[in-house]
């Protein structure tokens, strides 16, 4: 994106960031202020704990076999999205405010590559997940009967989609060469990517509204004709849980995402009056802050999967100065013999988890009807 030769007539190759930043009005300060310390030291403090907890995630994943099935494939692969989300958080705080000036072309298109491809990533993994449990749950399952090859096909199509979301800009969407389309918030991006990325990210918002809708009529109905069977209680548990955890899983999204949404929708539209600059990184921060939720709702949720988590800590307070290769063998062996201690094979795993993992009411509602 940087050129050393002649500017092609109506194209800015050669101007710098702070040319693009000072077009759209986005002014750089070259001190430090306090708006900026707040900005830096909450966005870093989000991205540590962001990533410290993802990895938590994946490790108990990677350690337990009983966690290896396509929903936890999935669920690891969020945690995966998730923790590059994090890492990409950390290296814009590194890149932002003042040192905003000293960023080439090229680097600042990196930065905001990263931060586009990893928030695509989570995004969509989301989506991939209310439509697994979508399809497990009409089908009468507890996990996916979709095959190894599949996930790893369906876990390659999401990295890819959101890696070509994110360097979309880089291969021409972009206002190098169309200085009145420049964005306020982006100022080297044009303002019709900015919709497009909002309507993209609504749109696949909307499809998990559709998943977990109809997830909770359909369980609802179940659970309504099998109450003639169990007792009144039961059925008002499952119903409740399961509510209680498609508002979370919904309430979470909107609440973290809507602010940073409707702000690249008015910037995107031109909205001169709105103050976008004013309330950006705040809404930056929120929807990075979704990334910290997901392994509380999709995880931390799970009995087993705290577990683990307790074994992984444990683990690694006993170690101490013990190697990190060490360690983990010394987990993986434990959460074997455990598994092998408590008599619990592979096919009565898959019948009685998972179902709390997302959908906590559903395992009820399946339990009943086997029996």
């Amino acid at each position: 994106m940087d050129k050393l030769t002649d500017d092609i007539p109506g194209c800015y190759y050669n101007r710098t960031v702070q040319f693009f930043y000072e077009h759209s009005g986005k002014n750089i300060s070259a001190h430090w202020r306090p708006r900026d310390y707040v900005v830096v030291s909450l966005g870093m403090g989000v991205s540590v704990i962001v990533i410290l907890a993802n990895i938590l995630v994946m490790v108990a994943i990677f350690i337990n076999r009983r966690f290896h099935f396509p929903i936890y494939y999935l669920l690891g692969n969020l945690a995966a999205a998730d923790l590059f989300s994090g890492i990409a958080y950390l290296h814009l705080m590194f890149h932002t405010g003042p040192w905003t000036i000293k960023l080439s072309k090229n680097q600042w298109f990196v930065r905001q590559t990263l931060i586009d491809s990893s928030l695509t990533a989570s995004v969509l993994n989301l989506l991939a997940i209310a439509l697994e449990r979508h399809q497990t749950i009409f089908t009468m399952q507890l996990h996916s009967k979709m095959t190894n090859r599949r996930v790893v096909l369906l876990i390659a199509a999401i990295w890819g989609l959101a890696i070509f979301m994110g360097l979309v800009p880089t291969m021409g969407w972009h206002c190098v060469c169309d200085l009145d389309n420049c964005s306020t918030m982006a100022p080297m991006y044009q303002r019709s990517y900015l919709v497009f990325w909002a309507v993209l990210n609504l749109f696949t918002f909307s499809l998990m509204v559709a998943a977990y809708t109809r997830i909770f009529v359909y369980v609802r109905h179940k659970s309504q004709r099998m109450s003639q069977h169990t007792s009144q209680i039961r059925h008002k548990e499952t119903v409740f849980n399961l509510m209680k955890t498609v508002s979370m899983i919904l309430g979470c999204f909107v609440i973290c995402w809507t602010p940073g949404l409707v702000l690249l929708m008015l910037d995107g539209l031109g909205c001169e009056s709105c103050q976008v600059l004013r309330y950006e990184k705040y809404c930056l921060v929120l929807a990075e802050c979704n990334s910290l939720v997901n392994p509380i709702i999709y995880s931390f949720r799970d009995t087993d999967m705290l577990q683990t988590f307790k074994r992984i800590l444990c683990c690694l307070c006993r170690s101490g100065g013990a190697g990190h290769r060490d360690a983990l063998s010394g987990m993986r062996c434990n959460t074997l013999e455990q598994e092998t201690s408590e008599n619990r094979d592979v096919e009565l795993v898959e019948k009685t988890r998972g179902a709390p993992l997302i959908l906590k009411g559903t395992e009820d509602m399946m339990t009943s009807t086997e029996s």
